[in-house]
């Protein structure tokens, strides 16, 4: 074992149960009796705000009113319907700023009724039988392309089988589930939840999953548009952005998508290392998942450092407090400036910034930190783009997920329009499968 001394990256920083505590979910699920009365304080609302705040517009009251009368299978049939990945996103959804922030307790009350985790509960309750409440419609005699198995390829995908489709998926990476197999915080998603879920929704049938293939490399967007009748991409943005400054190439300093990528696929994770002084450079989803996960490890110091202010962060506030109340420091209108250290990062030299006239500069005025290890998490960039027209780094598509090429739609992190959440994705999925059935019945 490291001694607790031992300077730089080092595995063993805290123990097996220690661990296990810090890695346990982060909200419990609730039994039976506190989903009665969660659900007993909707007001049941005729025009639902939080319906409308729900980029899958499920029917939130109805499906509380369900378990309100004790039938959390209907409650989950009625989340299903709308959103065939709510037992993930009931995990991760930031609720707090979706249906929550509507919520008419919430603007009475301060306390919104608790709708992320009666989402939970109906939809494990369901799961958990092993069924599924869809069957399949009569074969359409169509096979279909679906490129990427994350939150958008397995919606349109299920949605496609369900409709009638047969479904070839193509994903890179040897497991289905993409960011929420591979880049969502461990402790969000206990117990395999991921993998259960995707081999759950891919229990319609009619959908077949090929692994360690990747747009470019092993399969070519002209070749499928051949051998399929549509193709639909949600491979999501797998390159990462560089820091571009003196050090990035040092021992140490990685990217928070690989890191979390590790940390989720790991059997144990006393055995993984971590920093003493970790700096996170970012200020989004992924840059609080690896700070605070870092801290969890055994990290004795973690400082996110954000370019900007504390109202410019896409993290949501909810996350930012989540992040500082596991002990991460926040430090903001800073950006990278050099890494230094002899072959591996020591220290990380960081200049504050100001915004003038809507443009980032910086002011000359500079700060150190000890930094062992350095996680980028500035973004992401996509790896091909297939000739298809791009919006900014993403694919140009419509309100219904087509591209520039006829027989080709895109939705979730690599196509342009919606936030870059688990819940967007999945209703880009759903929407683009409705589009290519309603294209294929002509």
């Amino acid at each position: 074992m490291n001694s607790p001394y031992t300077p730089g990256i080092a595995a063993q920083r805290l123990g097996s149960d220690e661990l296990a505590k810090n890695f346990a979910d982060l909200h419990a699920p609730l039994d039976r009796h506190e989903a009665m009365v969660a659900a007993d304080r909707c007001y049941f609302c005729h025009d639902a705000p939080c319906i409308t705040a729900c980029p899958t517009d499920i029917d939130i009251p109805l499906f509380i009113r369900q378990i309100a009368t004790d039938t959390p299978e209907a409650a989950a049939k009625t989340i299903f319907d709308m959103n065939i990945l709510g037992g993930m996103c009931a995990r991760v959804c930031p609720t707090e700023d979706l249906c929550e922030e509507a919520c008419v307790r919430e603007l009475a009350e301060g306390k919104p009724v608790e709708i992320g985790r009666l989402q939970r509960y109906a939809t494990d309750t369901l799961m958990a039988k092993g069924e599924m409440p869809f069957t399949r419609a009569p074969s359409t005699g169509h096979k279909i392309a679906v490129v990427g198995a994350g939150p958008a390829g397995l919606s349109c995908a299920h949605r496609l089988a369900v409709l009638g489709h047969d479904v070839v998926v193509f994903d890179a990476m040897p497991k289905p589930g993409g960011l929420n197999e591979y880049g969502i915080a461990a402790y969000k998603s206990t117990e395999d939840f991921a993998a259960r879920e995707a081999e759950w929704l891919c229990s319609i049938g009619g959908i077949e999953i090929r692994n360690e293939m990747v747009l470019g490399r092993d399969i070519a967007l002209d070749d499928l548009e051949k051998d399929f009748s549509a193709v639909f991409l949600g491979m999501g943005l797998g390159g990462v952005n560089a820091l571009s400054v003196e050090g990035d190439d040092k021992g140490g300093v990685e990217d928070a998508v690989s890191f979390i990528r590790t940390l989720r696929q790991s059997d144990d994770l006393s055995a993984l290392p971590v920093g003493r002084n970790v700096v996170v450079i970012g200020g989004g989803m992924t840059a609080v998942d690896a700070a605070v996960q870092s801290k969890l490890l055994g990290a004795d110091n973690v400082t996110i450092a954000y370019r900007r202010g504390r109202d410019a962060m896409s993290a949501s506030r909810y996350e930012q407090d989540l992040a500082a109340s596991s002990g991460v420091k926040l430090l903001f209108n800073v950006m990278p400036r050099a890494i230094h250290g002899n072959g591996t990062s020591a220290e990380i030299e960081l200049e504050y910034t100001s915004t003038e006239g809507g443009t980032l500069k910086g002011t000359g005025e500079t700060i150190r930190l000890p930094a062992d290890q350095v996680f980028r998490a500035i973004g992401q960039t996509l790896h091909s783009d297939e000739g298809l027209t791009l919006e900014g780094r993403k694919i140009a598509v419509n309100e219904t997920g087509r591209t520039s090429r006829v027989g080709v739609w895109a939705g979730g992190d690599c196509a342009s329009g919606g936030d870059d959440l688990t819940v967007t994705a999945v209703a880009e999925g759903r929407d683009a499968a409705m589009d290519i059935h309603a294209s294929l019945q002509g």
